[in-house]
């Protein structure tokens, strides 16, 4: 199935593009969603999703297959698959943005989606009242981040103390013992924002997304009859043996 969905951040689109792409930036916006490893433009996580009394765990591997900095169009392969067998997922996710008036751009993402397992019993129209809440999360999420600017800042480089330019405040001069070099050497030069190591969720304590609870009355209406033939059943069975 095919699901297309739209938001809104409020960044210009050179800022919002450089975020899009950075992961661990955006994955702990994402509901349900937990960041194991980077590598290039690979990377692996787990996506936790509760199905009434079923929890389900989804782990996988997703790569960006195109990145067009002109057309400020990326494409995401995806794959994953229950941990206890119970279905699997892929997505091809692609992504265009569009800069609009006021510093602000729109991002149109378009999915690709094939599901099996218990979550594909409830067809397109659930998934897209689930996705339209799980991508307004996301947003909100998002643009949260960028207004308080806690994404794409570089760390503040480190202040040079005085043993810090001792060779550059004595030139010539000969250190009498080992511990003067150490004292004087050089600094290390400050580490580049891509270096820098972000603290990531415990995969255990993120919350699930909840299928059920996102999809509202468009689920408990496929679900009445269920219950009611269930319900049915058992009181069927409770007279018979009264009856006996």
């Amino acid at each position: 199935m095919q699901l297309e969905h739209s938001f809104t951040v409020p960044v210009g689109i050179d800022a919002a593009w450089k975020t899009l792409l950075d992961v661990e930036t955006i994955a702990p916006c994402m509901p349900g969603a937990a960041l194991d490893t980077v590598d290039g433009d690979a990377f692996t996580g787990t996506v936790k999703v509760k199905l009434g009394p079923i929890g389900l765990t989804y782990k996988g591997k997703a790569s960006f297959v195109e990145k067009d900095e002109t057309a400020h169009r990326a494409v995401i392969d995806a794959q994953g698959r229950d941990a206890r067998g119970n279905g699997t997922a892929s997505a091809v996710v692609t992504a265009v943005l569009t800069e609009k008036a006021a510093g602000s751009t729109e991002v149109v993402v378009v999915t690709d989606l094939n599901i099996t397992g218990k979550p594909a019993q409830f067809g397109r129209g659930v998934m897209v009242d689930v996705g339209n809440k799980l991508i307004g999360q996301f947003a909100d999420c998002l643009s949260g981040k960028l207004t308080a600017g806690d994404v794409l800042a570089a760390p503040a480089p480190t202040a040079a103390t005085p043993s810090d330019t001792g060779l550059a405040n004595n030139t010539g001069a000969k250190h009498s013992s080992p511990a003067a070099l150490v004292t004087d050497s050089a600094p290390e030069p400050a580490p580049t924002t891509s270096a820098v190591s972000r603290p990531r969720p415990n995969p255990a304590e993120v919350v699930p997304i909840d299928l059920l609870g996102s999809a509202g009355p468009a689920v408990a209406k496929r679900l009445i009859p269920v219950v009611g033939g269930v319900v049915a059943l058992v009181l069927a069975f409770l007279l018979g043996r009264r009856s006996r």
